[in-house]
């Protein structure tokens, strides 16, 4: 695990970027604390941070080149099957001189080009360079698991495992209103889009070529989801849990390989607990780890992890934490992000990380597993419209009373009127708009009307349509919930969940792992009816059916509630004077010529109020923005 960072130049004026290469390396230390490194020949630059995980030796270092010198590659990630790749790449007469997985990539693509990219099994962000063909190949793993940000003008191409990386670099600090109206509505921002004009996210399973001033783009995968593939699925639902079973075991075995201290993220829940049980099967005393909320008792799931770290005899350690201990790190958070991402619960997986490498160096996830296979309160609200009956027509049929209810997330009924009011507005829509509505939390217009009147005109309305059209392009009014997930795993697994993960861990230099995203996993997924991962009763069912001997019943007895970090707390107590008199002051709205005087005031009112709804969200959204602008923009 790694950051790497680097420049191609077009032209002479393009070059002087080299110079900054240093400065762009070292702006993503935290990911690479071990050694650094740096590749620079005619027109290209190549940078590189390393958190060493296997063979620890300078042998391992990067960058990277081969005995002929002509290839030389940085790599960020893992790759899990690098020892069968080795092997076969030894019969056919190659030549290593290190136990990386870094040297095999470098001599696959020797080997065999571009699609050697089919043989890897991990996550990864790379690039090599072809000393006598001027090339530079650039790519990124199938889920999205690590980042690439990419900007390109006429001068040069750049490069880099995070946004900070790229601005040490010299990319021009433009901001894209089209993408602040987007986080404005999600809370992050969508790739291929960033916050900055010209700087783009390059999307998951793709891969650029660069030769001279051509730049080719091409998708090397995506999800085999065919319906009627899917429709002639032979297996029968015992033989569909055997084979999950026999899937994740391996992926989750692959992912025990390191030769630094390894551990695995462990909260009560079903997926980070099967994870713990299958990893049991294959090392002895596996270090576990959660998190404890000893001021949000309804929050805490320490004694269900407990449970499961007894039954496999791990080496549990619970890192109990206070309201104090997650205020204390806001600001660490704010702090480390270059690029607007609200997701609150960054805090608490910041904290889990930070805590964790203390001890280990690498840590197994349950990420992944909801969006697979239908895990969240929305998934069985998409189930229930498209069942009908009753109990959904009920719920439309008191639209007026959702309405005038007070609604919060900060109590039982008011969260309970709340989610009423939202799948009863779904209930009336069609799936696209269903999807987009309860993936948000304002509407477009909302997000607009936040802006002031001067930048309200510089979104781009078109292409925030078409921006907003190819999220949505796998959802039909005739099709089912698979195009859900789908849908998920394109937008809310990368630019959220796996976003979060990696900015977080990467804060603490922390490698995680998550093995229901071994590309295998993921293709059986796709492969299941619907049938086999929700009913009327149960979510994520196959997981929940096939994991059922090895896991306390105690996990199949209790409600799922995620952790909700105590923002609206916050906002009315301890960081009410930086709302009110600095980052959404009058004053300051208004010199910074972003957003509307008063419609910022209204969200405060409704802040305040005793129906703050799902405002709390929308206020951290602009406190995060506020903060990366003084940091990045005005700085």
């Amino acid at each position: 695990m790694c950051g790497i960072t680097g420049t191609f130049a077009f032209t002479d004026a393009g070059r002087t970027t080299l110079a900054a290469l240093p400065a762009a390396t070292d702006a993503i230390e935290s990911r690479g604390p071990d050694s650094r490194g740096q590749y620079v020949y005619d027109c290209v630059g190549l940078g590189f941070r390393r958190l060493a995980i296997l063979d620890l030796s300078a042998d391992g270092n990067q960058p990277m080149t081969d005995e002929s010198e002509r290839y030389t590659i940085v790599f960020n990630g893992e790759i899990f099957n690098f020892k069968e790749l080795r092997q076969k790449l030894i019969a056919k007469g190659c030549r290593f001189h290190s136990q990386t997985d870094t040297e095999v990539i470098l001599q696959l693509y020797i080997t065999e080009g571009r699609n050697f990219l089919k043989k890897l099994n991990g996550f990864f962000g790379l690039a090599i360079y072809d000393k006598e063909e001027n090339s530079l190949f650039i790519a990124r793993d199938r889920m999205g698991e690590k980042p690439i940000l990419v900007y390109r003008d006429e001068d040069k191409l750049l490069f880099g495992s995070e946004m900070k990386s790229l601005l040490a670099l010299g990319v021009p600090r433009k901001l894209d209103y089209t993408s602040l109206s987007h986080y404005l509505q999600l809370n992050y921002i969508p790739g291929p889009a960033t916050i900055f004009k010209g700087v783009k996210k390059l999307l998951p399973g793709h891969y650029l070529y660069i030769k001279g001033k051509k730049v080719v783009r091409k998708r090397w995968y995506k999800v085999p989801y065919d319906p009627k593939k899917v429709q002639k699925n032979k297996l029968s639902y015992e033989q569909q849990q055997k084979k999950l079973i026999d899937l994740l075991d391996d992926a989750t075995s692959r992912r025990l390989v390191a030769d630094v201290p390894l551990g695995a993220f462990l909260s009560g829940g079903i997926d980070s607990s099967v994870v713990v049980a299958l990893a049991s099967r294959h090392t002895q005393h596996l270090n576990t780890f959660s998190i404890g909320y000893r001021d949000e008792p309804f929050f805490d799931e320490t004694k269900y992890a407990k449970l499961v770290a007894d039954r496999y005899k791990t080496n549990h350690t619970v890192f109990s934490l206070t309201n104090q201990d997650l205020y204390d790190h806001i600001f660490d958070v704010l702090n480390y992000l270059d690029e607007p991402f609200a997701d609150s619960s960054a805090l608490a997986v910041y904290i889990l990380s930070k805590r964790t490498r203390e001890k280990v160096t690498v840590a197994l996830s349950g990420d992944g597993a909801d969006e697979l296979f239908s895990g969240y309160n929305k998934h069985m609200g998409e189930f229930q419209v498209r069942q009908g009956g009753f109990k959904a027509e009920a719920v439309t049929s008191l639209n007026l009373l959702w309405d005038v209810l007070p609604k919060s997330r900060n109590s039982f009924f008011g969260n309970r009127v709340r989610q009423f009011q939202r799948f009863s507005r779904g209930m009336l829509s069609g799936p696209k708009d269903r999807y987009w509505d309860w993936a948000t939390f304002a509407s477009a217009t909302d997000a607009r009307n936040l802006l002031s009147p001067a930048a309200r005109q510089k979104i781009n309305k078109k292409l925030a349509e078409k921006r907003r059209k190819d999220i949505l392009q796998h959802l039909h009014a005739d099709g089912d919930l698979n195009e859900v997930l789908l849908t998920d795993v394109q937008l809310v697994l990368p630019y959220d969940m796996l976003a979060k993960v990696d900015l977080m861990s990467m804060a603490c230099s922390l490698e995680v792992r998550p093995p229901f995203l071994d590309h295998n996993v993921v293709n059986f997924a796709f492969s299941l009816p619907v049938s086999s991962k929700i009913d009327a009763n149960l979510k994520k069912k196959i997981v929940q059916d096939a994991f059922r001997p090895m896991l306390p019943e105690e996990l199949y007895k209790r409600p799922k509630h995620g952790f909700e970090v105590p923002l609206l707390k916050w906002f009315r107590g301890e960081l009410r004077p930086l709302i009110e008199d600095d980052l959404l002051s009058d004053a300051f709205i208004e010199a910074q010529g972003v957003f509307d005087v008063e419609a910022i005031r209204a969200l405060k009112t409704q802040l305040f109020s005793r129906s703050p709804g799902d405002v709390h969200a929308r206020i951290w959204a602009l406190i995060v923005f506020q903060w990366w602008w003084k940091k990045w923009m005005q700085a």
